[in-house]
């Protein structure tokens, strides 16, 4: 007798069919559901088409196979360019610039249909470039230096302009660095050594008239004094006795005549 358990090939052709049965269902069921993260949008396209559907944080459904969502960056993005241009005074300059931006979240489906996520070399590069030789053009290479604050909002209001229509968002420009060509830093050289030179001799003309004033003042006050003893001296003669008793070291002479004393004591 045969105890051996033989499996029934309709139950198994029943599990099978079951098998097939969730994984068709589940597939298309877990591609229904799909989550937008934190500083994200996302953008809904239906058939790669953009629907103009904007989806915000969180869990969103899509039709399988019909419909599929692209999530879209809107926190602040940094970013670094450089630019050669031609300052007023024909000198080349090098302007490496700082941005911060992001994507209007209102817009995003706009951007994604336009420059897909190559926003940044199709629109924010090309921007900074115009704006920058734009505003270089503007000023001589010297005003670049002592006008940077100038510039640097000459330079943002051109990008801004430029990059807002399209739906990105300019948050802050700053200027990082200016690289001028090696015949002008030389020539920047002399004159900041020429100018240092010129203030040190001023400070040492100022100073020699301020002692020359001073042995002026000083020659006045002597001959006011002198002045002033003679006509004290014409005015009343025992000044001289009292000149005389200053100078007396209370010693007097050995020898005395009938002459009358250096000193008329009375």
């Amino acid at each position: 007798m045969n105890n051996q358990f033989e499996p029934d090939p309709s139950a198994i052709q029943g599990i099978i069919r079951f098998l097939l049965i969730g994984i068709v269902v589940l597939i298309p069921l877990k591609s229904s559901f799909g989550t937008v993260g934190a500083g994200e949008r996302g953008v809904r396209l239906r058939f790669s088409a953009v629907t103009g559907s904007i989806l915000d944080e969180g869990l969103y459904f899509q039709i399988p196979f019909v419909e599929r969502v692209v999530t879209m960056s809107v926190q602040i993005e940094k970013d670094e360019a450089s630019a050669d241009a031609a300052s007023k005074d024909l000198q080349s300059v090098s302007t490496t610039v700082a941005v911060n931006y992001h994507l209007d979240p209102e817009k995003v489906n706009s951007v994604y249909q336009e420059f897909r996520n190559d926003y940044r070399g199709r629109i924010i590069e090309p921007s900074i470039q115009e704006a920058v030789k734009s505003a270089i053009a503007r000023y001589t290479a010297e005003e670049l230096i002592t006008k940077r604050a100038a510039v640097r909002d000459d330079i943002k209001a051109n990008v801004k302009e430029k990059i807002e229509p399209n739906g990105i968002i300019l948050d802050e420009l700053n200027i990082v660095d200016f690289s001028f060509s090696k015949s002008f830093n030389v020539a920047i050289e002399k004159k900041v050594t020429a100018e240092q030179e010129a203030f040190a001799a001023q400070n040492k003309l100022e100073q020699v008239k301020f002692e020359a004033q001073q042995r002026v003042e000083e020659a006045k006050g002597k001959a006011e004094a002198i002045r002033i003893e003679a006509e004290a001296l014409r005015q009343s003669p025992q000044v001289l006795e009292l000149r005389a008793l200053e100078k007396w070291d209370g010693v007097l002479p050995k020898v005395t005549g009938e002459s009358v004393p250096f000193v008329n004591v009375k």
